[in-house]
């Protein structure tokens, strides 16, 4: 069965990447530039794996993450939050995140972390 990934990220080249990486891997994808956008898309289908940048126009990610954990249907979702600054690590761990991801990364380091996750 083909697994679902959603990638909130706000930034349009990495977004961009991310989906032609993981299309690659054999995921199929929703892709969102806000979380507005993603709130729309979850009506039509649930994903089996979120990842959330922190910085986001219409929200942070940790919250995001917070919010998605607190949602019945939502809560039993993996969520992998990324940024650029190492001092959200702590907090997405906190809000539910069950793996965090520094920007820059590696390509075949974030596509072992979710292999990881949906393995579970």
């Amino acid at each position: 069965m083909i697994k679902r990934i959603h990638v909130l990220e706000d930034d349009e080249d990495i977004r961009y990447i991310i989906g032609v990486l993981l299309k690659d891997e054999g995921y199929e994808l929703q892709l969102s530039s806000t979380f507005t956008e993603l709130k729309e898309k979850l009506k039509d289908s649930v994903p089996d794996l979120f990842i959330l940048d922190v910085m986001l126009p219409d929200g942070d990610g940790a919250e995001i993450c917070k919010d998605l954990k607190s949602d019945l249907f939502t809560k039993h979702i993996p969520i992998i939050v990324m940024s650029a600054n190492d001092q959200n690590k702590e907090l997405s761990i906190t809000a539910g995140a069950d793996d965090y991801i520094s920007k820059p990364f590696d390509i075949d380091y974030i596509v072992k972390r979710i292999k990881k996750l949906l393995e579970k």
